[in-house]
């Protein structure tokens, strides 16, 4: 307990870390999620812009990366981290692989839930005239929203377990912190204060999550 005590100042700063982390890495891929799920929901065959040549394209890159395991992933993408960030390891590095992966995730989650949006409904507004960029904000988007705050939840909670793989590119973190002061040291009480704190800010967001998800969902 001593040695936490000790470390008090580096654990807090590793937390702030990992929530900068997290962060960013959310409202990047989330957004670029959002848009890359929309455009495989438009294009997808019978759709409101249906192309099959883009849906094609779309499917193919989302297959391609979305299953590769993180820790292959961060390494493969050093080399284009160190174009868009101007370093292929650190926190930013990090944090640009885990925006990109959640990307990914995020893409085929946003589809899939826009799917659940009935037909009917997205018809109706088609045969009155709905230009398609008023279908979506107006009536896909809207529709789906609850499914979709849950979704983002889902990824939040991957996201911040994919954040523990800093410390191999250099990056902190409670990940990196848990490893280096306590599963190195052989100080267990360090190792589960982060895994502890870890869990706390999941059950947190957890909860919000499926509060906002139910307060929109009875609307």
């Amino acid at each position: 307990m001593d040695r936490l005590i000790e470390l008090l100042p580096k654990f807090w700063v590793a937390t702030g870390e990992t929530l900068y982390i997290v962060g960013i890495a959310m409202l990047l891929g989330g957004l670029a999620g959002l848009v890359l799920g929309l455009g495989l929901y438009v294009t997808r065959r019978g759709s409101i812009l249906d192309n099959k040549w883009v849906f094609g394209t779309l499917n193919f890159v989302v297959n391609t990366f979305r299953p590769i395991p993180f820790i292959i992933f961060i390494a493969a993408v050093q080399p284009l981290a160190r174009i868009v960030v101007g370093t292929g390891i650190g926190n930013n590095a990090l944090t640009f692989g885990l925006a990109l992966a959640a990307t990914f995730a995020i893409s085929r989650i946003v589809e899939q839930n826009l799917l659940t949006v009935q037909p009917g409904v997205i018809e109706a507004a088609r045969s009155v005239g709905a230009s398609p960029l008023r279908i979506i904000f107006t009536i896909l988007l809207p529709e789906a929203l609850g499914p979709l705050i849950l979704g983002y939840t889902f990824i939040f909670i991957a996201v911040t377990d994919m954040s523990a793989v800093a410390g191999l590119i250099g990056g902190g973190g409670l990940g990196n912190f848990a490893i280096q002061y306590g599963y190195r040291l052989f100080n267990p009480e360090v190792t589960w204060a982060a895994v502890i704190l870890i869990i706390v800010i999941i059950q947190v967001v957890q909860l919000v999550g499926n509060k906002l998800a139910r307060v929109v969902m009875r609307r």
